[in-house]
């Protein structure tokens, strides 16, 4: 018999919804990796799966390109002959400079491992999202969601691609008392162990139902990812609101 969702929209790759109930978890709570845990809230990083030193690769080779164009002055004077030259040769520029500025963008000011922030005392969720745009010259904001841990169901996708093979957890929020998704957010990129993927959920809705887990995860060290900038920052109100038991709500 062919396996279904209980959610009307599934996700892409959908593979098994997973248990809610804690009681009902295929894996002891375990995380993989964590920020911060305390008897209020919870917060998990999401590493995504490229490495920043690809993406730093390639900022310094199209700036090497761009400056090898700038400073040739054979370059400089037939941009200069005239303006039909100028403006061809600057529409020929035109990709190398966005490369530079989208790459040397990402890799000093994106946000890394991008949180989720679980606070069981008022039972919410806090996803720290942004959306980028592919003009680096545009503003790239962050969005805050918050959601109520009742309406959150999760899924888990088996991807099996080259670059991206392993179990990817996601989030459905439905709405209250149904299984209709209006949204949803990754919980986990890709992991290849499927009991760590399993273990991860399983942490989620235990600490949720304020049972005991354990506080260490199997990973402590961080992807490289050098930046001298702090790239997560949480809007005060909601840094307040998402890490106290008791105050004013949204």
């Amino acid at each position: 018999m062919k396996r279904q969702s209980r959610l009307d929209a599934p996700v892409r790759y959908w593979d098994e919804d997973l248990p809610k109930q804690a009681d009902d978890q295929k894996a002891p709570p375990q995380l993989i990796r964590v920020n911060e845990i305390n008897d209020v809230w919870m917060e998990i990083p999401r590493y995504v799966n490229h490495g920043w030193g690809g993406l730093w690769f390639m900022a310094i080779i199209s700036l090497c390109c761009l400056s090898f164009f700038l400073l040739s002055s054979h370059f400089i004077s037939d941009m200069f002959y005239d303006v039909s030259s100028f403006i061809f040769n600057l529409l020929l520029l035109s990709p190398l400079y966005i490369a530079v500025i989208f790459c040397f963008r990402s890799v000093l000011f994106e946000p890394r491992g991008a949180p989720v922030r679980f606070n069981r005392k008022r039972q919410k969720v806090y996803v720290y999202e942004y959306q980028r745009s592919v003009w680096p010259w545009k503003r790239w904001p962050v969005v805050i969601k918050v959601f109520d841990w009742a309406d959150i169901q999760g899924e888990r996708v088996q991807l099996a691609g080259h670059a991206d093979w392993g179990h990817r957890i996601y989030c459905a929020v439905c709405k209250p008392g149904t299984y209709e998704v209006v949204d949803r957010f990754v919980l986990a990129w890709t992991v290849g162990n499927l009991r760590d993927a399993y273990g991860l959920w399983s942490h989620c809705c235990h600490y949720m139902e304020a049972r005991p887990v354990p506080k260490n995860p199997l990973l402590t060290d961080k992807p490289a990812d050098w930046t001298p900038f702090r790239t997560v920052r949480w809007p005060p109100d909601v840094e307040r609101e998402s890490t106290t038991a008791t105050g004013m709500m949204r």
